[in-house]
């Protein structure tokens, strides 16, 4: 089956440092991901620090800090148009053209509401009025016109009214309500003629998470989660493991989706351990929290085999947790309980000596004895008056880049489908 190419242009790519170039490297990587090819053409950037699968071409005239773009945008600030003009649009119009000709969607972030390269945008003019280039899409991040940094360095008329006049041909892209809101009054034109696309984060990058465990969470679907709970124990009747998925199953009978994820593994060793094991998944089915509650162990690529995760894998999923929890019965001294301190990790345990001495009155106290259902509407309770958690969930659910291109990015391509 045929898989859309893209290309995506800009002035500059990375390494250059900019909002804009970050976005472009994270377009890149979810179309590659997707399984489509991409291509960036730049008038600066080096390949190495693109996504691995992705094309790059480098045009230097593209760069708006090249010699004869300056000095063409220094006499248009004049008000001017300068001889040279022309000269390099006929230049970049050939020299993209065969570059851009067999390529299904074009990404141009900026270009047509940026006065950094004229050239630029009138050699893409062309090439759509020509029929030489389609299905482009206008990524505006920024706008000349409506800037007061920039508006006095553009003039009504001929090549500047380019960059605030709409094309029928061209789809338009903004990051936030507020840009579609402006945007759609500068083309004036209805605001459902203007799409809201937002920028995203990568997860993977911000916790600094090792493959893999993205590997791991990816087959978790653990970032979809309401709430994400993490006991970083191993399998033993001491961690009272059998409450804690009481309490997953009572947090599930509230609308709420958590996942309990317990990082260490049963000792296959010891029969009764690995009984307490099977016991423990038989609850799990019976409570009908198979999904709610995982194991580690059991969730590994090969899923006929045990999968063991060390402590640096075990703090990539601390970094991840909304919330550590640990009913033990008894702890020893407790380690995870200063390992989410340094990560900023709520603690939610129960009140044993060790737990009392090491985390005070910073931790979130756990009656032993106490039904499930309280538990789960402490952690209700907690989750509904942490905003920092309600952003953090929000984002992660709503905000990853993964998250936009399957609910945004991909279905603007495919409404592009069948225009060729």
């Amino acid at each position: 089956m045929h898989q859309s190419s893209t290309a995506i242009l800009h002035y500059t790519a990375p390494p250059v440092v900019g909002g804009v170039e970050a976005v472009i490297r994270a377009h890149a990587r979810v179309f590659i991901d997707a399984g489509h090819p991409v291509s960036i053409v730049a008038g600066r950037g080096e390949r190495r620090c693109l996504p691995h699968g992705c094309e790059f071409h480098l045009i230097p005239e593209m760069h708006s800090q090249h010699p004869r773009i300056a000095e063409i945008n220094a006499t248009l600030e004049r008000g001017k148009v300068p001889d040279d003009f022309h000269n390099l649009s006929d230049q970049l119009r050939e020299t993209l053209e065969p570059l851009l000709q067999d390529v299904d969607f074009l990404l141009l972030h900026n270009l047509f509401t940026k006065h950094f390269n004229l050239p630029l945008t009138d050699a893409l003019y062309r090439l759509l009025d020509e029929d030489k280039i389609w299905r482009c899409i206008a990524w505006c991040h920024d706008f000349t016109w409506t800037s007061p940094t920039s508006r006095s360095k553009v003039h009504p008329g001929y090549p500047w009214d380019m960059i605030r006049t709409k094309r029928s041909d061209t789809t338009y892209v903004v990051v936030s309500q507020h840009r579609q809101r402006m945007l759609a009054e500068m083309f004036s034109c209805s605001l459902d003629e203007i799409k809201v696309i937002y920028n995203g984060v990568d997860p993977n990058v911000l916790f600094g998470i090792s493959d893999e465990i993205e590997d791991l969470i990816t087959r978790l679907d653990l970032l979809s989660s309401d709430l994400i709970i993490l006991m970083p124990v191993r399998v033993t009747r001491a961690k009272n493991i059998e409450y804690a998925l009481r309490v997953v199953a009572s947090l599930k009978s509230r609308e709420c989706q958590p996942m309990l994820v317990l990082t260490g593994p049963p000792d296959p060793h010891d029969a009764k351990n690995m009984e307490y094991f099977r016991n423990l998944k038989e609850l799990r089915s019976q409570l009908n929290v198979e999904r709610e509650m995982r194991f580690v162990y059991e969730s590994g690529p090969q899923q006929d085999r045990g999968y063991v995760i060390g402590p640096n894998q075990v703090a990539d999923l601390m970094r991840v947790s909304d919330l550590i929890f640990m009913p033990s019965h008894r702890e020893g001294f407790g380690m995870p309980i200063i390992e989410a301190g340094l990560l900023g990790i709520p603690v939610m345990a129960t009140g044993i000596p060790a737990v009392i001495e090491i985390g005070g009155k910073n931790v979130i106290l756990v009656e032993k004895s106490q039904d499930p259902a309280k538990t789960a509407d402490q952690i209700l309770k907690w989750s509904a008056e942490h905003p920092e958690h309600r952003l953090k969930r929000r984002v992660r659910q709503q905000y990853t880049w993964e998250e936009i291109y399957q609910r945004d990015i991909s279905s603007l391509l495919r409404s592009g489908e069948g225009d060729k």
